[in-house]
């Protein structure tokens, strides 16, 4: 079977920012486990599997490790790969995902998704968390990530994971994500999954349905400018709608190809 990849940066305003994802156009769904292994061989953050239907597209992600129930970032590349490489003639794309109905539209250069909101509520900071950490939070929260708050952008940069304590902790499919206001930009954030092949997520847009709705309050505002502080570094553009979020943002093709793969008795 031959099918189409794709590389795309998401969330990135050049080349080699944001966040890579390889999206995989398909005709029929082949088993969960040979989805896993393609993912694992892109060995990028998450590849995007969809099928195009007739009044809707089922898309589906997978990081090396597992399926996603929610992917940003991947979501942004795959409509990306849609509208300018597949040329889909309708002005919104509908996703049915495990996230439910999702929907992405185009305008002045930016691609908006339309995601569920993920307000964090407060909760307690596990002791592997506490003991993983080199610097304490000042505040605790959760929605399907662990969501801790800090005193300055500098401690967001600042931050190191003990991996041997990091990965005792199952927040599957869940991550930590850590966040402070930022100095250029309304707030900032880095995201870690624990037991990943991948520790640090360039750039999660997921993790933006809970940061949007606490830093919208936080802050009183409903549009906000976002910067994930990763080595490479992606730019978001929110808005708190209450019980949804829009995120907004670039995506760019770095490369494409076939990929020739097996018979799906794998």
């Amino acid at each position: 079977m031959r099918v189409k990849i794709y590389h795309v940066d998401a969330f990135a305003e050049s080349l080699f920012q944001g966040n890579p994802a390889c999206v995989v156009p398909l005709e029929y769904w082949p088993s969960d486990n040979l989805l896993l292994k393609i993912a694992k061989e892109n060995a990028l953050p998450e590849t995007a599997f969809f099928i195009i239907k007739k009044d809707f597209i089922h898309l589906r992600w997978f990081t090396p490790d597992i399926e996603m129930d929610l992917c940003g970032h991947a979501t942004l590349a795959a409509a990306f790969c849609i509208k300018e490489i597949l040329k889909y003639p309708s002005d919104k794309i509908v996703f049915e995902t495990l996230s439910g109905k999702l929907i992405v539209t185009q305008s002045e250069g930016l691609l908006h998704l339309n995601l569920p909101s993920r307000k964090p509520v407060p909760s307690a900071l596990p002791n592997v968390i506490e003991k993983a950490l080199n610097i304490p939070p000042k505040e605790i929260l959760k929605s399907r990530d662990l969501f801790l708050v800090y005193n300055s952008q500098k401690e967001i940069e600042d931050i190191v994971i003990n991996r041997q304590e990091f990965d005792k902790i199952d927040l599957s499919p869940g991550g930590v994500i850590v966040t402070a206001e930022g100095e250029n930009h309304d707030f900032v954030s880095r995201y870690f999954t624990p037991q990943a092949t991948i520790l640090e997520d360039p750039v999660t847009g997921s993790a933006h349905c809970s940061l949007t709705p606490f830093w919208s309050d936080r802050l009183g505002r409903k549009n906000l400018v976002a910067k994930q502080l990763s080595k490479r570094s992606g730019l978001l553009y929110c808005e708190d709608k209450k019980d949804r979020v829009i995120i907004s943002g670039k995506a760019l093709l770095y490369s494409q190809g076939e990929a020739l793969l097996p018979s799906d008795n794998i």
